[in-house]
């Protein structure tokens, strides 16, 4: 029986090929597919388990794949590792805001691949189960399923980063956490991302939140909480 099934989208045969090899080799199963619209089309078909992505796709492209995968509601869970030869910071930091869990670029190893492909669903499997229950704190609502935060009834657009480090700190109120305790729990450990990145970050999620901004407390010295 295969580990899991991964979908692996790039438009470039030998590429294609070589991942599907050595992911099929680990014990997963493979479907491919070589447009943006043939792997929407094969996600609606039967969802994998993740998918590795390219960016770089003819029509639409890998960022607006992972855009409309992480939009709908029955899609916006499954895990995705974008493989492109896309490797400014810009481009890297793009990705992950759309919500990509992890990001390699060309060229690469495939054992390096095969490594962050298991690592990313063993986060996956980790979760625990209360992660998915809706949180209400008087005027503020956050649906994990549905990717979704309400404030006084009124829908809150959030990034992917924003959304993962709200509903971190959401889950244990009060509790005070370092930057860095946030970086992995939101991304995991080795992502490029600072101290000042969160803190940035913690700044707009704030702005968005309108009147329950104040929810997010800085403790000074330490890091963050969300307010009981």
């Amino acid at each position: 029986m295969a580990r899991g099934q991964v979908l692996i989208v790039d438009d470039e045969e030998d590429i294609l090929e070589l991942v599907e090899h050595h992911v099929a080799r680990e014990g997963y199963g493979t479907r491919t597919a070589a447009t943006g619209e043939d792997a929407l089309e094969a996600v609606r078909a039967a969802r994998p388990d993740l998918i590795v992505l390219d960016l770089l796709l003819p029509g639409v492209d890998g960022l607006e794949v992972c855009r409309r995968l992480k939009a709908d509601q029955s899609t916006a869970g499954i895990p995705v590792v974008m493989l492109t030869a896309k490797g400014e910071e810009a481009d890297i930091v793009a990705g992950l805001e759309l919500g990509a869990d992890d990001y390699v670029t060309k060229p690469f190893s495939p054992r390096v691949l095969v490594a962050r492909i298991r690592a990313v669903l063993r986060r996956k499997r980790r979760q625990p189960t209360g992660e998915s229950e809706p949180i209400k704190a008087h005027d503020l609502v956050i649906h994990p399923g549905r990717h979704e935060v309400l404030v006084d009834g009124e829908d809150v657009d959030l990034t992917f980063t924003e959304f993962r480090t709200l509903h971190f700190l959401a889950r244990r109120p009060g509790w005070v956490f370092t930057r860095h305790q946030i970086i992995d729990a939101v991304r995991g450990m080795g992502y490029p991302v600072t101290d000042r990145s969160v803190d940035f970050h913690i700044a707009t999620l704030r702005k968005k939140l309108g009147s329950a901004a104040d929810r997010i407390e800085t403790v000074r010295g330490v890091g963050y909480r969300f307010k009981e």
